[in-house]
């Protein structure tokens, strides 16, 4: 996405005077919408990103992935089977991008001391909290010591990691476009403060041996397996010595990836990738084609993976079953400053998203899939006057007039026809 050449690095809290951009004042209503949302709920920047793959991007050499096996997360079991099994429900979401305007508003949030990320995803934490296990998309990597930036660099503050903790997601995606912004020193910082918070992490690396397996997670009782990939780095090259430091796309790999934590235990495998192109409401040639590809995979009969989520177009996507699999073209960005799209222009689709929310049944056998019983997606909204994350469903039970953008955001998502496969939105 274009923006204009400007980057804000600071070695102490983001000053007020770099403002960003504000859009059109809103209506009388969309006021009262937002007085409503800040009560009730709780810039200019965009992210950079070169063009996207049309194929299979470069294979890096060594082994892909890393683990840390813990204890299951602390959420409610969904049901179970004949053989005494327990289900679970998986619920994801998109890019958390904090731009210049999202570290500022951070830090007031703090009280001026620090940096407090929490009151403003407080608005997806009922439906993350709730779910047996939870996967946000983790764009950037973080600074340290006050050196924070947006745009066109990213360095978050660490104490993202906590917030995404106490919002109750268990792990997330690293890999993306940015995530060699601050080259392999900010991969380090990244996965230090994700581990410090007790949040796994798939996609990048601070060693070979770490990234030889993926992000193990326990869900019911389901042993799920999380790979993720990107299908670029913004032109930085991989760390010399260091290929391992981030995984890039190669159709081959991710089935060899996916083959592997399969025999390593996985009862369900989630593949995270970072694909698409930006500002794009509909999932491209490269998307469309590496769907199908991946969900056709098989071994002994049984699908190589089980779920698709995709992240990094800016704006909500397409859910759609392809081959008996759920992909998730993109989800939308979760957390971002006001954006501006290719033609230079505020763009607020930029600003909305969804949470996809699935519940997966455990086999009636051994050695058969896990099957998604019940496929949902929640409308949701960054609000950039309030700096926080909105559920659209609930804010329009509050009396929040946003019709407009759940529909918009439901038309989309609903585009290719995953009603008819059962896809509802839910609550």
């Amino acid at each position: 996405m274009r923006q204009r050449p400007r980057i804000t690095r600071h070695t102490g809290p983001i000053p007020t005077s770099h403002k960003p951009r504000k859009a059109a004042r809103p209506s009388p209503a969309k006021a009262a919408a937002g007085a409503l949302l800040i009560a009730g709920l709780a810039g200019t920047a965009a992210c950079t990103a070169q063009q996207p793959a049309t194929g299979h991007e470069p294979v890096r050499h060594g082994d892909s992935h890393r683990a840390d096996e813990g204890a299951a997360p602390a959420h409610r079991p969904a049901g179970g089977s004949a053989a005494g099994k327990r289900g679970f429900t998986l619920a994801a979401s998109g890019d958390v991008l904090p731009h210049a305007s999202i570290i500022r508003k951070a830090h007031a949030d703090a009280g001026g001391d620090g940096y407090d990320f929490k009151p403003m995803l407080a608005g997806a934490k009922p439906v993350i909290s709730k779910a047996d296990l939870a996967i946000c998309h983790m764009e950037t990597v973080y600074g340290a010591n006050g050196d924070y930036s947006g745009y066109p660099s990213f360095k978050s503050p660490p104490q993202v990691a906590r917030a995404l903790k106490a919002t109750g997601y268990d792990a997330c995606s690293t890999a993306s476009n940015h995530t060699l912004d601050d080259g392999a020193d900010g991969v380090r910082r990244t996965l230090d403060a994700l581990d410090k918070a007790g949040v796994k992490h798939a996609g990048s690396a601070r060693t070979a041996a770490e990234d030889k397996t993926p992000a193990w997670l326990r869900a019911g009782d389901a042993k799920v397996a999380q790979l993720a990939y990107t299908y670029g780095t913004n032109g930085y090259p991989l760390p010399k010595g260091k290929p391992w430091t981030v995984d890039l796309i190669d159709r081959d790999k991710i089935v060899a990836d996916a083959r592997a934590a399969r025999r390593a235990g996985a009862d369900v495998v989630v593949v995270s990738l970072h694909w698409g192109t930006e500002w794009q409401d509909a999932p491209d040639k490269q998307q469309l084609r590496l769907g199908k590809q991946l969900t056709a995979s098989r071994t002994g009969g049984r699908p190589d993976i089980d779920l698709i989520l995709g992240t990094h177009a800016h704006v909500p996507q397409a859910y759609e079953k392809v081959n008996g699999t759920w992909v998730v073209y993109g989800m939308g960005d979760q957390v971002a400053g006001e954006m501006i799209n290719h033609e230079g222009a505020h763009d607020p689709r930029g600003n909305q998203g969804t949470i996809a929310r699935f519940t997966f049944a455990p086999p009636a056998e051994a050695g058969a899939r896990w099957e998604v019983r019940k496929a949902e997606f929640l409308p949701m909204l960054f609000d950039t006057d309030s700096v926080r994350v909105v559920n659209l469903n609930t804010a329009l039970d509050r009396g929040a007039d946003l019709g407009d953008v759940r529909d918009r955001i439901r038309r989309v998502v609903l585009s290719r026809g995953a009603g008819k496969d059962g896809l509802v939105m839910g609550k």
